[in-house]
């Protein structure tokens, strides 16, 4: 099957994560796809491919003759697809890019602006997989589960190209931060592995940010409004109050590159009672943990001006930096850098800025850079990418684990 077809096959499966579940995985219509999965690569002759009761997805391509020594290399994508847009029922169309913005919904206005999206005057003259803009596309990461098999697919029709045990890996849960969580790196069995969970082609990434997540509960007392002065303390004004205090400049609209931020994913609540949930990102560590100090000040200015226990601060990190564990490993870097070159592809290399399964397994010994799909826009109903990365990037993978790559 052409990647471009299982592309489009893997897409109209709902495999959104849900970040309030409790559950391993956190949707059970994730182990769908990757029932799918294994089924599929067993079929083309990978060995042990099988799906596990948490739903990951795991199966090796034996060494070809006289690679029996290579250490085993892996590839890693997820499969799940990110809460923050509607990810079920997913309308996906090609689309020859002829310059100028593209209508998604004519029924309902929805259009992707080239005034808005400056990455499409990249692709004139270019078949773009694009959605009918009332759902996310799934490219993160569906396009590099799609890559991963067809190149495993490619490599099994030819035996002749030398390779050592490659071993393919799709989890669950990576969109909210538990992808790493049940992954068996012992029966994985791989020595070292990339992701490929990341955006416009050429993208290699060996740094993202350190990240932490937190819940802010302000506890409020309700009083009659015609009778509440002096007794009233408003929960919902004590919230936004926490947020005044925090630098205006550092969240993700005023930030790029190595700048790190506070952002405010979700506020809700009334006068007794109101939640905000942040996230906390930074690549420098000692600025992270500043950023996180910088919360619990916050938190106990307002304990002071307000009493003790109206704010209650939960701070959790999610994962770090992964560059520390990649440097000593440097070769997978170089490594990845000549597969593109060699394929046509000029690399890109930049910080991620946000994670990946990889920053995680990297921690926990598994070094894992990581490598672009070929999306744009991930998360949002704009998402599209470009058919010709996605045979790229095919191209890519079957290169980099070659014996000769």
């Amino acid at each position: 099957m052409h990647v471009i077809d299982r592309f489009l096959k893997y897409v109209s499966y709902d495999t959104q994560s849900d970040e309030n579940s409790s559950t391993v995985p956190t949707t059970e219509k994730q182990k769908v796809l990757g029932s799918a999965l294994a089924a599929e690569l067993a079929q083309m002759g990978l060995q042990n491919a099988h799906m596990t009761e948490q739903g990951y997805v795991y199966a090796w391509l034996p060494a070809t003759p006289g690679c029996e020594g290579i250490p085993c290399m892996g590839l890693i994508a997820h499969m799940d697809t990110s809460p923050d847009a509607p990810g079920g029922g997913v309308q996906a169309r090609i689309v020859r890019y002829e310059g100028g913005d593209i209508v998604l919904n004519q029924e309902k206005g929805i259009v992707m602006r080239a005034s808005e999206f400056e990455s499409l005057e990249k692709y004139v003259g270019k078949d773009l997989i694009v959605t009918d803009g009332t759902t996310l596309l799934g490219a993160d990461d569906k396009a590099g589960v799609a890559e991963i098999v067809s190149a495993m697919e490619y490599l099994t029709a030819h035996p002749e190209i030398p390779h050592g045990r490659i071993a393919v890996g799709f989890t669950p849960d990576e969109e909210v931060g538990a992808g790493a969580d049940c992954f068996d790196i012992e029966g994985f069995g791989a020595a070292v592995a990339y992701t490929v969970d990341g955006g416009e082609l050429g993208e290699l990434e060996y740094e993202n940010f350190n990240a932490a997540g937190a819940k802010v509960v302000v506890h409020g007392v309700n009083i009659h409004p015609g009778s509440a002065k002096n007794k009233m303390k408003n929960a919902l004004l004590i919230g936004h109050e926490f947020v005044s205090l925090l630098p205006p400049a550092e969240i993700p609209a005023h930030t790029e590159g190595y700048e790190g931020f506070y952002h405010l994913s979700n506020m809700a609540g009334d006068e007794t009672w109101t939640e905000l949930s942040y996230i906390i990102r930074d690549h420098d560590r000692a600025r992270f943990e500043d950023r996180k100090r910088t919360m619990e000040r916050t938190a106990a200015y307002l304990n002071d001006k307000y009493g003790a226990g109206t704010v209650e601060l939960e701070l959790k990190d999610q994962y770090y930096n992964m560059r520390e564990k990649i440097e000593p490993h440097m070769y997978l870097v170089l490594k990845a850098r000549a597969a593109m070159e060699a394929c046509g592809v000029t690399p890109l290399e930049v910080p991620i800025r946000g994670g990946t399964d990889g920053a995680r397994l990297s921690y926990e010994g598994l070094p894992c850079p990581n490598l672009c799909t070929g999306g744009v826009n991930f998360h949002g109903v704009h998402e599209y990418i470009p058919t010709f990365a996605l045979e790229k990037m095919v191209e890519v993978l079957v290169r980099l684990v070659t014996a000769e790559g």
